[in-house]
């Protein structure tokens, strides 16, 4: 997908029409909030809860993965936001809107906390929530026209190992810690 971004390669044309099409449907104000979801200030504090559980709970290894991987975000995004420097949908003249940080943020912190209080809740809710409010980020960026559908989707397939690496650290601190 970014060399789609770097050569400007036949997924811009769709990308660019779906945003159009969708772009500012959606009252701004709703679509900020939504976006708002993936802010550091609000995403980050919902993962270092649930790793501060996770550690008391004895699943220190499990809140570390969780933690690596948030850290993991901006190392990744950014570097990639200054190669592409791909302009943003309603400011052409800007860059460095490729890959989403906002969705990134939102996916590592929701879907990690997620993870990390799956054991204790024993219900598929928190992985539910935690994909509803990081698609609810996802969305809200395309609508108010901050991002490009391929930079929200970049970021999800972006954080996807990380998640991977989370669950799997999670699910043998969680057997470790039960047996």
């Amino acid at each position: 997908m970014t060399w789609q971004v770097l050569v400007s390669g036949p997924l811009l044309a769709p990308d660019h029409a779906i945003s159009r099409a969708l772009v500012r449907t959606v009252p701004d104000s709703v679509t900020e909030r939504l976006s708002d979801l993936g802010n550091v200030p609000v995403a980050v504090p919902v993962l270092a809860l649930a790793m501060a559980y996770a550690a008391l709970r004895g699943r220190r290894l499990a809140a570390l993965a969780a933690g690596a991987a948030m850290l993991a975000v901006p190392a990744l995004v950014v570097p990639l936001k200054e190669w592409t420097a791909r302009p943003g949908p309603l400011e052409p003249w800007a860059a460095g809107y490729y890959p989403s940080g906002h969705t990134a943020t939102a996916a590592v912190a929701y879907v990690g906390a997620a993870l990390l209080v799956r054991p204790y809740v024993r219900r598929p809710w928190p992985v539910a929530v935690a994909l509803v409010l990081t698609g609810a980020t996802a969305t809200g960026l395309v609508l108010r026209g901050w991002h490009w559908p391929l930079d929200v989707l970049a970021s999800l397939l972006m954080c996807a190992p990380l998640l991977i690496g989370v669950d799997r650290v999670s699910r043998r601190s969680t057997r470790r810690s039960s047996g």
